[in-house]
């Protein structure tokens, strides 16, 4: 199974009127160590859920550094700048970015010259986030193993993911870290703006409702099966925000294994496939003719019949593996109209 990293692999201007909506504005007085203001001190000690246990933040955090790559999104969606994020390696800039977090902070005027990108291509760099004095790490969108959470925690107290590794809803991600920085209540107002995106959205594409989809990988030099992302994985549910229901044939091979993010299926099984949409990463020597010639990968109903998005744009995938209150917007706006293309047997890329 090729690693989650590359398995990721796998709007400015509404994403600035949910933040004007709901963020609490600039981060005064951001210092040169990108530091953002967060919620009332009053709130504070806060004691946090999550999968390994509870954290308590005994005060309110001023320096937060992040693991998950949406993490950086939601503070900033917050009106938080963190002090350190990860490198966007996969569908980023070339400031590893991404143009959605960029759009938000130039609209709120965010100090971020202080803020460190760390490459975690090589696992978590926790030198590098500990050269950060963090008094709070997050990890909600990621895949933290308990072994990963106990030398954050030596670092400072750490918030990992809450409902499963890399499966934590951004909802609950967004709520998570709210609570998490003091600002419960207008973490609840941006959930509430970012799914009335999404249902705006939608609204304009009745059609899609109740048809299925699944989300595919394939590896160019091994095409004898066919990488399936879970019903749990962030893919398939921004699949069903957008009214899609689950493959059946995903739904039964999610079930096997309720922690997996990807289940295989046997090419020689292909016509099993079940989908009224078929969506896949489209790569050198996994591209959608070259999937469509092939023996057992060509049965896909939906493949076969040109029903599928051969997503080759890796950024606006990105904002589909790694939904935020700021990606949304390019979901919605450049990766949704695929979809329905793909739908009405117009292959889109």
């Amino acid at each position: 199974m090729p690693s989650r990293r590359r398995l990721l692999a796998a709007a400015p201007l509404a994403a600035a009127l949910v933040l004007a909506a709901c963020s609490t504005g600039p981060a005064g007085g951001a210092s040169s160590a990108a530091v953002g203001a967060t919620g009332d001190a009053a709130a504070f000690p806060v004691t946090v859920e999550h999968a390994y246990g509870t954290t308590t933040i005994p005060s309110a955090p001023v320096r937060v550094a992040t693991v998950g790559w949406a993490d950086a999104d939601t503070l900033v969606a917050l009106g938080v700048v963190p002090v350190g994020a990860p490198r966007i390696t996969w569908g980023g800039n070339e400031a590893g970015s991404t143009d959605w977090f960029d759009a938000a902070v130039a609209d709120e005027d965010l100090d971020v010259s202080g803020m460190t990108r760390y490459d975690d291509s090589a696992g978590i760099p926790f030198d590098d986030i500990a050269a950060t004095r963090p008094d709070l790490v997050l990890g909600l969108s990621s895949g933290v193993t308990k072994e990963d959470y106990d030398k954050l925690s030596k670092i400072a107290p750490t918030v990992p993911w809450t409902e499963k590794a890399w499966g934590t809803s951004w909802q609950e991600q967004v709520r998570t870290i709210g609570a998490a920085i003091g600002k419960e209540a207008d973490a609840e107002r941006l959930v509430i703006a970012t799914e009335k995106t999404i249902t705006d959205a939608v609204a304009a594409h009745p059609e899609v409702r109740g048809r299925s989809a699944a989300w595919a990988w394939f590896t160019p030099t091994d095409l004898s099966t066919i990488g399936l992302y879970t019903t749990s994985d962030l893919r398939p549910q921004m699949l069903r925000a957008f009214g899609f229901t689950d493959s059946p044939t995903v739904a039964q091979l999610s079930a096997k294994d309720p922690s997996a993010f990807t289940a295989n299926l046997s090419a020689e099984k292909a016509a099993t496939l079940d989908a009224d949409v078929v969506v896949f990463y489209a790569e050198a020597g996994a591209g959608a003719d070259e999937l469509r010639r092939n023996a057992l990968i060509g049965q896909i109903p939906a493949l076969r019949d040109g029903h599928y998005v051969a997503s080759a744009d890796n950024e606006v995938a990105l904002s589909m593996s790694l939904p935020s209150p700021l990606s949304v917007t390019t979901a919605v706006r450049d990766f949704l109209p695929k979809l329905v293309s793909a739908l009405r047997g117009e292959p889109a890329a």
